[in-house]
């Protein structure tokens, strides 16, 4: 196999996460550690109503110190003994992005129990599963929504005896409830934990069958974060002195989220949750938080290209646009291959059109997202080489990575100062990635996880000798940064026996702005086709720019000029494939794939099987022709 290792740049640590809480306000207690939203009628104290962190709308925010954190973690944690929470046993958390997320995760934590995240738009079967598997004592909800998906399959749970609801104060009552226990029980639970306590059980996504659940362990999450905060703690502001902030509006379900959660709180980085993160509520909010770097997907930057892109056309500024677009990627892809050490970077032309545009158009983007950030940590699906390097050139550097919730988030990423855009960099410190014969990335470091609940055989099947067989296909370059190129099980072999990994394809056909999703099919099949849904507003945007008016959504998807459109980015993602590999057919849906409908897994992956058994007739269509 070919290895590559990043020596690690942080000790492992001993204890349990919930000990820095305790820590940072003895020596720091006056350290601002969190910021409330204290926009809408709600007040920014815990657990009132709603919560300030559901508010998306412009406003101010409140200062939680260390030393308040640090009190309110201890009275939930108080509360949760009072109710009977005992060390070992495993609590649900079902709610979108909000302070009392992180509230309940640190007070759990403090007793030894252990947080069961559940996505907010679970089916009611999907929490009966989690919920019976890890044989939960008591559920966290956000609403009564929640509370009634729990309710209904209460039945079959015979081990839940709690269900306490956010927007009911809970936090409140739970708090006031444990007034008499005393502080010491608290912490001589919390000093029981160690690094090899199971901190958490965060289940798979999910894409190809029904998810696991992974046990992920305190000193999994600390060697994960301490290494991140030692390798990139340079990229988080770029004043000297300056504390830096980020925004979290990844949902705290994902192993991601929860990642940046941990690493804000041992890393004195002042963080703020939003619950939504649509842009009529991300931007304003963004505006008024003003973070100094973001944790993101790549969906979240497609989208502020495309917007921007169509604002510039709308306003007949299209050509400036793409003059600066094209000045951002060439300034970008010098400074590149000079940190790379292959050039000298930007000639003096290139410096005078880049700052030229820089006043026009630039300053405008970083503006968007509150005028501090130079400097993104992007995960969760794969970013494009152009839209990487566009961003960089516009001066705030997107550093993508790679990982798995088997990895605790990213075991790879791209170094600071030395990105390589279009790759999911290098190990990050601590860790070693190796290629297998086939293709497989494998992994190894402090932290990959244990194994999966309840599953022996998976475990042994993933596992081995240490080393996570990820599953993934990829390659590393002679500068060792991988590129991952596709999932194994997702090989597509046409009936002539051509075998390819259809996400590089699908990605590149995704790169145009009409386009919102692509899932390529052709297994036994004579040829490769796809099916292709459509960007809404970029729909409505370009009907309007070509004098469109449908009648209804399949009119819209007749439109010659349309499918000829589509053809071309069809014909352009088929240039980087052989012919036999290329799409040779493929057919418009009038919606998007979504999580309600099952296509789409809660992180927004593909769901495969799901989509080609509900669109078989749409397939078949294809190759009957």
């Amino acid at each position: 196999m070919h290895e590559l290792s990043t020596p690690p740049l942080a000790p492992p640590a001993p204890g349990g996460l919930a000990d820095s809480v305790y820590e940072t306000a003895e020596l720091s207690p006056t350290l601002v550690q969190f910021s409330r939203h204290t926009a809408g009628p709600t007040a920014a104290g815990t657990g009132t109503g709603a919560g300030p962190d559901a508010v998306g709308e412009a406003g101010s925010w409140s200062p939680v110190t260390a030393a308040r954190f640090r009190d309110e973690v201890l009275g939930l944690a108080k509360g949760l003994l009072a109710r009977g929470i005992r060390f070992g046993d495993r609590v649900a958390l079902m709610s979108r992005t909000r302070y009392e997320w992180t509230l309940f995760d640190y007070a759990l934590w403090s007793i030894g129990a252990i947080p069961v995240p559940v996505y907010p738009t679970s089916a009611a079967e999907q929490v009966r599963w989690i919920l019976a598997e890890t044989e939960a004592v008591a559920c966290v909800v956000e609403n009564e929504d929640h509370a009634m998906t729990v309710g209904a399959v209460c039945d079959a749970l015979p081990q839940l005896t709690e269900i306490w609801q956010l927007d009911q104060d809970c936090v409140r009552a739970l708090t006031a409830e444990g007034g008499r226990v005393p502080d010491t029980l608290v912490h001589r639970q919390r000093l029981a934990v160690t690094a090899e306590s199971v901190a958490t059980v965060i289940y798979t996504s999910g894409t190809t069958g029904r998810p696991k659940g992974c046990l992920l362990t305190h000193g999994n999450f600390t060697a994960e974060v301490d290494n991140v905060l030692a390798g990139w703690g340079s990229v988080f502001t770029d004043r000297p002195g300056e504390q830096p902030a980020s925004l979290l509006f990844l949902p705290l379900a994902h192993v991601y989220a929860r990642m940046v959660q941990v690493a804000s709180v041992r890393g004195g980085i002042r963080l703020g949750h939003l619950a939504e993160f649509g842009a009529d509520v991300l931007l304003p909010a963004l505006a008024s938080f003003q973070p100094t770097f973001l944790h993101a997907v790549p969906y979240v930057f497609e989208k502020l290209y495309d917007s921007a892109q169509r604002a510039a056309e709308d306003a007949g500024r299209g050509e400036l646009f793409a003059q600066a677009a094209e000045t951002a990627v060439r300034w970008a892809r010098a400074n590149e291959r000079r940190a790379l050490g292959h050039g000298t970077g930007p000639g003096p032309a290139l410096r005078v059109r880049h700052l030229a545009y820089d006043r026009l158009v630039y300053q405008r983007l970083r503006a968007a997202l509150g005028g501090r950030v130079r400097s993104v940590m992007c995960g969760g699906s794969t970013l494009s080489r152009e839209l990487g390097l566009f961003f960089a050139g516009a001066g705030m550097t997107l550093y993508e990575g790679y990982g798995l919730t088997e990895t605790t988030a990213a075991i790879t990423a791209n170094p600071a100062g030395r990105p390589k855009f279009g790759t999911v960099g290098r190990p990050i410190p601590g860790a070693e990635v190796a290629i297998a014969e086939d293709g497989e990335v494998w992994v190894r470091g402090g932290s990959v996880f244990g194994g999966y609940l309840n599953h022996p055989r998976c475990t042994a099947e993933s596992l081995h000798g240490g080393w996570l067989a990820t599953g993934d296909l990829g390659a590393l370059d002679s500068d060792g940064y991988l590129t991952i190129t596709g999932r194994k099980k997702e090989l597509i072999v046409t009936s002539s026996g051509k075998n390819l990994a259809p996400a590089a394809l699908e990605e590149r056909v995704r790169s145009h702005p009409l386009v919102a999703q692509c899932l390529v099919v052709g297994d036994d099949r004579p040829y490769v086709a796809a099916l292709i849904t459509l960007d809404p507003r970029a729909l409505e945007h370009w009907q309007q720019t070509n004098r469109r008016i449908p009648v209804d959504e399949w009119s819209a998807l007749a439109d010659d000029e349309l499918h000829l459109e589509i053809q071309r980015a069809v014909a352009a993602a088929n240039t980087a494939v052989s012919r036999a590999e290329s799409i040779r057919a493929f057919r418009l849906l009038p919606k998007e794939f979504t999580v309600e409908q099952g296509l789409l897994t809660p992180s927004l992956k593909l769901r495969r099987k799901a989509i080609t058994d509900w669109y078989a007739a749409d397939i078949e269509e294809l190759y009957s022709a």
